[in-house]
């Protein structure tokens, strides 16, 4: 079929390959030339637009399986919208708990998990299956799960992403004991003012035991990594009969650690108090290296410390590359090291030259040490970090990164941020007294996340709703100090 103008005759094959490289204004306005065009831009553009601009998110996933090209993309384009005017819905997920704990989230397309202390909290993420009509999913308490005769808390956790229930996770202790968990469904109640809490066993420890806390899990693929606080570092693979695939020792106190199955090099970087705080190991079928492949140094050279890994934004000036490492440093900083780059210093004696940054982030007001660090965002180009003190989230686009800005999480206590998740419109987090969503996405109303009671006077809590009754205010600043 072909489309006539006045000296213009172009088939649909030719349209939708110019289709291909317009942007959204450009393709609204073609939709607007005729009935056919508008029908072309329907089916076959928005499609094509999603597809060159990804928005990565979980808790999107089921809805963008309901929800038509044009309610994608409208959401996509006017959450990136909102992330340029840092405009967004603060709100908390919980009343705040009854002592101060270090928690830690993992978030698949079905559920939010919370652990504090020796208790699992359950988020389920709800459908929508039109934005216009049911607006954007948003998330429930479900209920929360612990463990029977256990005195220890639980120090990290992360989704089996192989196992596709979505309820088996991997769970470190602070006995050091990692176990593979499935979670079971709640029953359902009749009472749904008192959500359920099941009690389980501890009964499937995996072959990773050290003699101290399980500092960090990561998981890729079949992959499960781990590391203990005072360094011993193991690798397993979840698919096998006999999991244990190798294990090391840093004998330095240990932070973090990230696994990328993914990367052209499969590698495993680790984050520790000790004069190389951040290095890389290869990985391959059969073993984690002993030795790092790369040494990922800051660029004055002291002994710090690194608290948070992850990769990079995927539509990052750099492009979008496993060899792209995310982290958070004792000092303040978040760097961003590119294994691919040939900017290096002097080679160390018996080691790999260290890698220097190719971008350092900053707030110029704060020198808190970053705690965790997640990246996403709008436009899929954003890094978020979340500090040590008074409950503070830090924001670059790495396209502007000396126009950042920090924000203050619902509540505004004195706790640390322990765990942020940034998705394309959403980023989670958790402090010492509970969770929290910054929501930059349209549709979002009252009963679109839990309800949380108003604080009595005995309470103190220092939440303030806004007018609206949706969001929560909270206290932001600029980085810049001009």
């Amino acid at each position: 079929m072909t489309v006539e103008a006045v000296g213009l005759i172009l088939s649909s094959d030719v349209l939708i390959i110019v289709m291909e490289n317009l942007g959204i204004e450009d393709l609204i306005n073609l939709s607007c030339t005729c009935k056919f065009v508008n029908l072309l831009v329907h089916e076959f553009g928005f499609s094509l637009y999603l597809n060159r601009n990804d928005r990565p998110s979980f808790t999107l996933h089921l809805a963008r399986t309901h929800w038509s090209s044009l309610d994608q993309v409208r959401y996509n384009v006017t959450s990136d919208h909102w992330w340029t005017r840092a405009n967004f819905n603060a709100r908390p997920l919980s009343d705040p708990w009854r002592s101060k704990l270090q928690p830690i989230l993992a978030l698949s397309t079905s559920v939010l998990l919370v652990a504090a202390g020796h208790t699992i909290y359950v988020y389920p993420v709800t459908d929508s299956s039109s934005l216009t009509n049911d607006g954007a999913p948003g998330m429930s308490y479900e209920g929360s799960y612990s463990f029977a005769n256990n005195r220890w808390e639980i120090t990290s956790i992360t989704f089996i992403p192989y196992d596709h229930s979505e309820r088996t996770v991997a769970i470190g202790f602070e006995d050091g004991h990692i176990e593979r968990v499935f979670l079971p469904p709640f029953p359902k109640q009749q009472d749904t003012n008192q959500p359920p809490s099941l009690i389980m066993e501890r009964t499937s420890s995996l072959r990773l035991h050290s003699m101290d806390l399980v500092e960090s899990l990561s998981c890729s693929d079949s992959m499960l990594l781990s590391l203990s606080s005072s360094g011993t570092a193991g690798l397993c693979n979840l698919s096998s009969e006999s999991p244990l695939v190798s294990a090391i020792n840093f004998d330095w106190r240990s932070w973090s650690s990230f696994l990328s199955m993914k990367s052209s090099t499969p590698f495993a970087a680790f984050g520790t108090t000790s004069p190389n705080p951040l290095v890389v190991h290869a990985v391959t079928p059969s073993a984690l290296s002993p030795a790092p492949f790369a040494i990922l140094h800051p660029t004055r050279e002291r002994s710090t410390a690194v608290y948070g890994i992850t990769d990079a934004p995927p539509s990052a000036p750099w492009g979008s590359s496993k060899q792209v490492i995310v982290s958070g440093w004792y000092d303040g900083t978040v760097r961003v090291h590119d294994m691919r780059s040939c900017r290096r210093n002097s080679a160390v004696s018996g080691g790999p030259a260290p890698l220097r940054p190719m971008l350092t982030l900053r707030d110029s007001w704060s020198d808190e040490p970053i705690y965790s660090v997640s990246c996403g965002g709008g436009s899929s180009s954003f890094v978020a970090a979340g500090t040590a003190r008074h409950s503070v989230v830090a924001f670059w686009d790495v396209r502007r990164p000396t126009e950042g800005w920090s924000v203050h999480a619902p509540g505004n206590d004195s706790s640390p941020v322990y765990s942020l998740i940034l998705e394309s419109s959403r980023l989670f987090g958790v402090t010492q007294s509970r969770p929290f969503v910054f929501d930059f996405g349209p549709g979002v109303t009252k009963e679109t996340y839990p309800y949380i009671s108003p604080p009595t006077r005995s309470q103190r809590d220092s939440l303030q709703p806004n007018d609206d009754g949706i969001g929560y205010r909270v206290a932001e600043y600029n980085h810049s100090r001009t």
